[in-house]
């Protein structure tokens, strides 16, 4: 009865009285908002992290696919420097021929600095011949090792890059028991359908792979598999697949085993066939390891045929309690009337994190424009986070913009290296034949062939360094001795060429006089106390504007090789007319 009493006593209290109804009315409009904007922030949020996730992991999957690609960029390029070089072509012709010989091995060798190993080999076609010298220059002057044989299976690797056709051919040999990982270049040397060799180098990739696969941030696991998902490095040996096993798809040394989540191998086949075949160099998906979804991002290293995996718990990386002062504030703001707080709460949070996922998607596609520009803010619990992100995609902006300016700074290294010889500074062939190419049609042109006479002998009695040193000097006097016109080239080893665009009879011996005294005038000032007056034989032509470079050069070479007969220091001009080279002697 007493109970029955209170109740009516209540009700009657709430109809007399606006203020319960009001407090009822603001509990209820409290609930009601309360309830989906909840829901909505706990959206939010999630959208956020995974965002933020998906973006490190896209990010850092670039990063170190650039980093392991760069040096192999850099190698593969000078290798195929290398398999162009006239010299080394000149000696797979003709073997057995010393003085081809020894200008291709002075090639090897010139490049043989620039390798990252140090080390390079190669095999002439016609013999099987094996040449080789590494880091320590153990083998200098006996740079044949030995012949190769199809019947023995050491050998097999030669004949089967022979088939992969002309080019290079990267072939990646990872020792799990060893923990090495190296990559080999092998560059097919071919004229027409005829086998000239194989040459190329190495390079170790061993820090490279333990540095990323042992990254120690929590929640993070990278891996590096092959094109069949076997796993090639990771911080658990016990999960790299070895050489010496047969394991398939469904091994336990695959990736596919590490997940167990229904279509999760699929989505990782998705993965690695989208940046393998489209143009996407990145790619993340979530997927389900160990009972638990995780961020999985896959990037393609072509030149090796490896994918790069990183594992992420978005979780562990991202801690959620970083958003509990956003609740604080929405509860705070919870507590005023129902209209005010849905106005203040749309106003001060549900905008400016509708902004910030705005920001958020724009940098995940790489605009981070509308991130640099939303500066400090408010200093409240958003405007942190805000702020947070500003200074991340700063960082992230300018970690971009430094890998850009490194790539083009490779890039321009790389352009140096083909047109410029790294000793002199000089053109190289390829330099020397661009620069034919953008003179031809304007006339009679001239080639010089320059030879240092009894270089060897240099070098043998006063070492390498005065060899580069008479290298340097003699490189200076020609291009001051050729003229503002001419391109003057290291044609290799010892030996240049200079090529004289609008030339005549007459300015072609001036040219020969001006360099014959140029070399004669003065002794050349050796590293160590003491000077050595070196001579030089000269080979050149006069060719019709129609005329090769190569046409030019060999029969500049002709009348080089009558000056060395005819005694050295001295210049001999070739005489299409008279079809033999007509001596000129300086």
């Amino acid at each position: 009865m007493m109970g029955v009493n209170a109740i009516i006593t209540q009700r009657r209290k709430i109809a007399e009285s606006l203020r319960p109804r009001v407090l009822l009315l603001v509990v209820l409009g409290f609930a009601a908002v309360a309830i989906p904007a909840f829901f909505a922030f706990h959206f939010l949020v999630n959208s956020t992290v995974v965002q933020l996730g998906t973006l490190f992991a896209e990010k850092q999957v670039l990063y170190d696919r650039h980093r392991g690609l760069g040096a192999l960029i850099r190698e593969v390029s000078l290798a195929e420097t290398l398999s162009g070089s006239q010299a080394i072509r000149d000696w797979a012709h003709d073997e057995t021929d010393p003085l081809l010989r020894r200008r291709g091995i002075g090639e090897l060798e010139h490049y043989r600095r620039y390798f990252a190993d140090r080390s390079y080999f190669f095999v002439v076609g016609a013999s099987g011949n094996y040449y080789f010298n590494d880091a320590s220059n153990a083998y200098a002057g006996d740079q044949y090792r030995y012949t190769l044989d199809p019947a023995k299976h050491d050998d097999a690797w030669y004949y089967s890059t022979l088939a992969l056709g002309e080019g290079c051919h990267l072939n990646v040999n990872n020792d799990a028991n060893l923990r090495v990982t190296k990559v080999w270049m092998n560059c097919v040397i071919r004229e027409g359908r005829r086998v000239l060799g194989v040459l190329g180098t190495g390079i170790d990739l061993t820090s490279f792979i333990q540095e990323v696969v042992n990254v120690p941030q929590k929640g993070v696991t990278s891996m590096f598999v092959d094109r069949h998902g076997l796993i090639q490095a990771h911080r658990d040996q016990h999960l790299v697949s070895l050489a010496n096993f047969e394991d398939g798809l469904d091994s336990k040394r695959s990736l596919f085993s590490l997940v167990s989540g229904e279509g999760d191998t699929e989505t990782l086949q998705r993965l690695m066939k989208d940046v393998t075949e489209g143009d996407i160099l990145a790619d993340s998906a979530f997927i389900t390891l160990d009972g638990k979804e995780t961020l999985v991002g896959v990037g393609y290293l072509d030149k090796l045929g490896w994918y790069n995996v990183t594992f992420m718990d978005v979780d562990t990386i991202i801690d959620r309690r970083l958003f509990a002062p956003i609740g604080v504030l929405l509860a705070a703001m919870m507590g005023l009337v129902a209209i005010i707080f849905v106005l203040v709460f749309k106003r001060q949070v549900l905008d400016r994190l509708a902004r910030l996922e705005d920001v958020v998607r724009h940098a995940r596609k790489g605009d981070y424009g509308p991130a640099l520009a939303m500066g400090v803010g408010r200093q409240d619990e958003i405007g942190r986070l805000s702020a947070a992100l500003t200074e991340m995609a700063a960082s992230v902006d300018d970690n971009t913009r430094q890998l850009e300016t490194r790539v083009q700074e490779r890039t321009i290294e790389l352009e140096r290296l083909a047109f410029k010889d790294g000793l002199t500074g000089l053109l190289n062939r390829r330099g020397l034949a661009s620069a034919h190419a953008r003179s031809s049609g304007t006339g009679a042109f001239g080639v010089v062939l320059v030879d240092i006479d009894r270089f060897k002998q240099i070098n043998d009695s006063h070492g390498h360094a005065a060899g580069d040193a008479v290298i340097l000097d003699i490189a200076g006097r020609l291009q001051a001795a050729s003229g503002a016109d001419a391109a003057c080239a290291r044609w290799g080893g010892d030996e240049f060429i200079i090529f004289l665009p609008r030339c005549t009879p007459s300015s072609l011996r001036s040219v020969t006089k001006s360099i014959m005294s140029a070399i004669r005038d003065k002794a050349i000032v050796l590293p160590e106390p003491g000077e050595l007056s070196v001579s030089v034989s000269v080979g050149a032509c006069l060719a019709d504007s129609g005329d090769k470079l190569d046409m030019a050069a060999a029969m500049a070479d002709a009348a080089l090789y009558s000056a060395k007969q005819s005694g050295r220091g001295r210049v001999v001009i070739f005489d299409r007319d008279m079809s033999r080279p007509g001596k000129h002697v300086a």
